[in-house]
C-alpha cells in the first residue's frame, strides 16, 4: 500500500540546510520516493509558521521507513540538526 512522508519545516540556517536538500533528494528517489510537493506556495490554516511543506509518495510504508533509516538519508539528515525545526511523519495511504 502506498505511503506518504509529510513534513513541515522551519529553516533556521539556509546555507547548511541546502546541503541536506542536495543529498536528500537522491536518497529519497533511490528508495522509490516521488516528490508531490516540495516547498512552493502554501496557505497555513492551523499550526506554527513552517515555511516549507514536503509530501513524498513511497511504494509502501516499509519503503518510507527504510529510506528514513538508510545510510544515504542519514547522511543528509545530519545537516538538519541545528539548522531547522521539523515535524515529519510517514503514513499509509487509503486503498480505493
Amino acid at each position: 500500500m502506498t505511503a506518504y512522508w509529510c513534513s513541515r519545516v522551519h529553516v533556521t540556517d539556509a546555507d547548511t540546510y541546502a546541503k541536506y536538500a542536495a543529498l536528500a533528494g537522491p536518497a529519497i528517489e533511490k528508495h522509490g520516493g516521488v516528490f508531490l510537493a516540495r516547498g512552493g506556495n502554501q496557505v497555513i490554516f492551523e499550526g506554527g509558521n513552517y515555511e516549507r511543506s514536503v509530501v513524498v509518495r513511497f511504494p509502501s510504508l516499509e519503503a518510507a521507513v527504510e529510506c528514513y533509516n538508510s545510510p544515504e538519508y542519514s547522511e543528509a539528515r545530519r545537516y538538519t540538526i541545528g539548522t531547522s525545526e521539523r515535524h515529519m511523519v510517514a503514513v499509509e495511504g487509503i486503498e480505493k
